[in-house]
């Protein structure tokens, strides 16, 4: 029989998931009203191929499994479900989403409050000190000096990063596009700023060195929805609005081509 599970456990798996670590579902139970039933405040830890704990009943804890996973695959929010006469408190914990924007200038600015607002961990890096501050950037959570050469030394970027390149050349962009693009694990998001012919100049020579073209692929160059924005706020927010459609999978469709509610409310005749 499994050992049952403390609250400190819970809280622990909690914490390191929220630091980094591997996703966990924590799933709790609130109450019971059958007989043999489980006590208020049982529970498990679920991960994506294990768990620890149990309700003290086979049944119950393969029922928490199933909604813990299923949490674990669409959700980030906590919800109640009640099953057998149980009603279970089900919480998914991650670390929240990773913004990394490599470049401080004009369109860093207002993307990094856009990213943080949004609930991104935003780290931002550029090689100049004078741009790399905490004053400028009051909301990112790291703000580093950084070398174009070798632009994520001591950054992680990983499957749950979303990287955005806005430096202010398109050389520097190029060799961190480079750098990511040859690493063995490729972010969630790519994208680099930038004209038509400038991307596809960058396309062209990462292809010579050897990139695949499914890896090209996966660039969002020139970066951004077409929202038609000019000022750097209004890039910022064409180039979150792609991240967010990106992480949640949407489509970018306006809501009123894609409902026509207008549309088939007259051809009703109202």
């Amino acid at each position: 029989m499994p050992r049952r599970l403390t609250l400190a456990d819970a809280v622990h798996h909690a914490r390191e998931a929220l630091a980094g670590g591997e996703a966990v579902v924590s799933v709790a139970v609130l109450s019971s009203v059958a007989a043999h039933g489980p006590a208020a405040g049982e529970r498990i830890s679920v991960w994506a191929n294990r768990h620890e704990g149990t309700l003290g009943d086979l049944n119950l804890d393969e029922a928490a499994l199933r909604i813990a996973r299923t949490a674990l695959a669409e959700s980030d929010r906590p919800a109640t479900h009640e099953i057998a006469g149980c009603t279970f408190y089900v919480e998914p914990h991650r670390a929240p989403p990773e913004l990394v924007i490599v470049g401080a200038g004009h369109v860093a600015r207002p993307l990094c409050r856009t990213g943080a607002m949004l609930g991104f961990r935003v780290t931002v890096l550029d090689d100049r000190p004078e741009f790399a501050t905490r004053e400028r950037f009051p909301e990112a959570d790291e703000v580093r000096p950084a070398r174009f050469d070798d632009p994520f030394r001591d950054v992680r970027i990983g499957r749950g990063t979303y990287l955005v390149l806005v430096t202010r050349g398109h050389k520097y962009d190029f060799e961190a596009l480079r750098d990511v693009l040859h690493r063995p694990e490729l972010p969630a998001y790519v994208g680099m700023i930038g004209s038509r012919r400038r991307t596809r100049a960058a396309l062209e020579a990462l292809a010579r060195e050897g990139v695949s073209g499914d890896r090209l692929k996966t660039v969002h160059a020139p970066i951004g929805l077409h929202l038609g924005g000019e000022t750097p706020e209004e890039i910022a927010l064409a180039i979150a609005a792609e991240i967010v459609m990106v992480r949640r999978g949407g489509t970018g469709q306006p809501l009123r081509d894609r409902e026509r509610v207008a549309e088939r409310w007259v051809r009703s005749g109202g």
